[in-house]
């Protein structure tokens, strides 16, 4: 059984704004599905719909088989969802802000203590249980927000910013949590973020999307093939190759663009073999991050459209070449 099915899934709101314009994507089960893009993409639209808080507009979607906009009720009692800002009641303590969860699920009093206790124990909280949600630091609140959606042992999350506002080690306890539910638990986690490098640590697969349209979905080497097959080899040394292009990058610094990482190895000897000192020589394959822009910049090329994201005037999280995160 597929855990998302979106079939042409469109939102249009009063005035005609689409929201999100025919997006389709299947995810399996124990994914780590990364949606990305800017503020007003229609991140938050998707989410509300796969949950049945909104109805859609055009089109279909499923989650483990189930209608959210004829069955949400079922659809709520098989995910659970983080929203960037964590709701939760701040005259009660962290345990009883979970047992009041449990409880809302249905799970006995008993099963959701010891359930709570387990998850405080994951996420480093077993010292801040007792105390009161008024108390917490912004990083143990968002913390205890992921506890209390997984209170329920969930087949899927929707997590959004899941690690902002913590420190570092904190996130990676988090990202452990994460990788954990997926491999050992398989759950699937449907994970909204604008940090494009975050994502590409985290995800199994992506769906990179822009005003309300999905540009491209895959695992990483999907992506790069739908863009370029090729490697971008970094090149220090007295003098570039030989006969090659290449673009120069700094000082003795050189860029080549190659289809095969054996490719590599002769430019090292070309480079050796005519005399010239060879310091440092790197081969990679497009980024996350670059394989986004090249989708905007394919997308305003096709569309006539003007590049908005890479103008200085972009928002807090939109992005721009000098914002991304």
């Amino acid at each position: 059984m597929k855990a998302v099915v979106a079939d042409n899934l469109s939102k249009i709101y009063s005035g005609s704004k689409k929201a999100i314009n025919r997006i389709s994507l299947t995810l399996e089960q124990g994914e780590i599905f990364g949606f990305l893009g800017p503020n007003g993409a229609g991140k938050t639209t998707t989410i509300k719909l796969l949950n049945g808080m909104l109805s859609p507009s055009e089109g279909s979607c499923r989650v483990f088989d189930v209608d959210p906009a004829a069955s949400p009720e079922m659809v709520h009692g098989m995910s659970g969802v983080i929203t960037e800002r964590a709701q939760m009641y701040d005259h009660l303590t962290g345990l009883q802000n979970l047992l009041l969860f449990g409880a809302l699920f249905g799970i006995s009093k008993q099963d959701s203590r010891k359930r709570a206790q387990e998850l405080l124990s994951m996420l480093d909280l077993n010292d801040a249980g007792n105390k009161k949600l008024g108390a917490y630091s912004t990083g143990m609140r968002q913390r205890l927000s992921l506890a209390r959606a997984m209170i329920h042992k969930p087949n899927i999350l929707f997590l959004d910013e899941p690690t902002s506002g913590l420190d570092p080690e904190s996130a990676k306890r988090v990202n452990q949590l994460i990788w954990q539910l997926a491999r050992q638990d398989g759950t699937t986690v449907f994970l909204c973020t604008h940090q494009l490098r975050y994502a590409e640590e985290i995800c199994t697969c992506y769906g990179l999307v822009d005003q309300g349209e999905l540009l491209n979905k895959g695992d990483l080497n999907q992506l790069r093939a739908s863009l370029s097959t090729g490697f971008t080899v970094t090149v220090k040394a007295d003098r570039p190759p030989k006969d090659m292009e290449y673009t120069k990058t700094g000082d003795l610094l050189y860029q080549l663009h190659v289809s095969s990482e054996q490719e590599v190895a002769e430019i090292a000897r070309r480079i050796v073999d005519s005399g010239t000192k060879l310091y440092h020589i790197s081969a990679r394959q497009l980024t996350l991050e670059e394989i986004y822009f090249a989708l905007i910049e394919q997308r305003r090329r096709e569309g006539g459209q003007q590049d908005e994201y890479h103008a200085d005037s972009t928002d807090q999280k939109g992005y721009s070449q000098h914002h991304i995160q």
